[in-house]
């Protein structure tokens, strides 16, 4: 099972995963940016963007995927940066796989269990008959009601793209990713990472609690938390320089 990605750059491996509903696509402004001084891979999650959609997901299998792509790119140790359901990936990768892990840079989530939060978007997206769609306005006309943000729709809807054969369907596998959506919720475990790891948070974001501390230190003992101001949930959208200034400085290239 090969992952879809794209690379940019020259330098020391570099992965940036992102997080649920999302594709490679999110972060390609921060990945050119890195790409001064790095190799940057940035992989489709299974069951997301372009990656092969497979009837299980969780967070061992999806370290088991990063080790497999890193080793079919012959990158036997590389950095690496997650968002969200990516972090946890990223997470469960350092605590297994340690000696092919450098520095660790968790964006907007602890390695904790969580109770929820998407089971508006998931009952929005499942209703949205794609039959019924001639145009994409049509998808964002019927998500409206149900998703107001423009913002959150705006991110859904990169997902939304049109067959050869005319209409219109998801690059995601949605059907599989609601299914297993508790396992997406799950924590993360293994023995500690003792490389260097940063976390970073929005500061609007609810995501990352003061309370988590401890359970990120035990697990990551030389870890830093750092807070990026004025920012929710997709830091790297809202505040991309910022980000990309702490994530440089940590790396050793600011």
């Amino acid at each position: 099972m090969e992952l879809n990605y794209k690379t940019y750059g020259q330098g020391e491996p570099l992965l940036i995963l992102h997080g649920l509903f999302g594709t490679l696509d999110n972060w390609q402004t921060i990945a050119k940016k890195l790409a001064d001084h790095y190799t940057v891979y940035v992989p489709d999650q299974r069951n997301h963007g372009r990656s092969p959609h497979l009837p299980e997901i969780n967070y061992p299998i999806m370290a088991e995927d990063l080790k497999a792509f890193m080793e079919s790119h012959w990158i036997y140790k590389a950095h690496l940066l997650g968002h969200s359901m990516g972090g946890k990936v990223a997470m469960q990768f350092a605590l297994h796989y340690p000696d092919m892990t450098d520095k660790l840079i968790v964006v907007d989530i602890a390695p904790k269990a969580y109770e929820g939060g998407h089971d508006e978007i998931f009952d929005a997206l499942r209703a949205l008959d794609l039959d019924t769609i001639a145009e994409r306005e049509d998808a964002d006309a019927f998500l409206q009601n149900r998703i107001p943000d423009k913002g959150v729709r705006q991110f859904l809807m990169k997902n939304l793209t049109r067959n050869k054969e005319g209409g219109y369907e998801w690059k995601m596998n949605l059907p599989v990713l609601f299914t297993h959506y508790r396992d997406l919720l799950a924590p993360v475990d293994g023995d500690a990472f003792e490389g260097p790891s940063l976390f970073l948070r929005g500061e609007w974001s609810p995501y990352v609690l003061d309370s988590d501390l401890p359970a990120i230190r035990k697990l990551f003992p030389h870890s830093v938390l750092d807070t990026i101001g004025s920012a929710g949930h997709w830091v790297h959208a809202d505040q991309p320089e910022a980000l990309l200034t702490k994530v440089m400085a940590f790396l050793g290239n600011s």
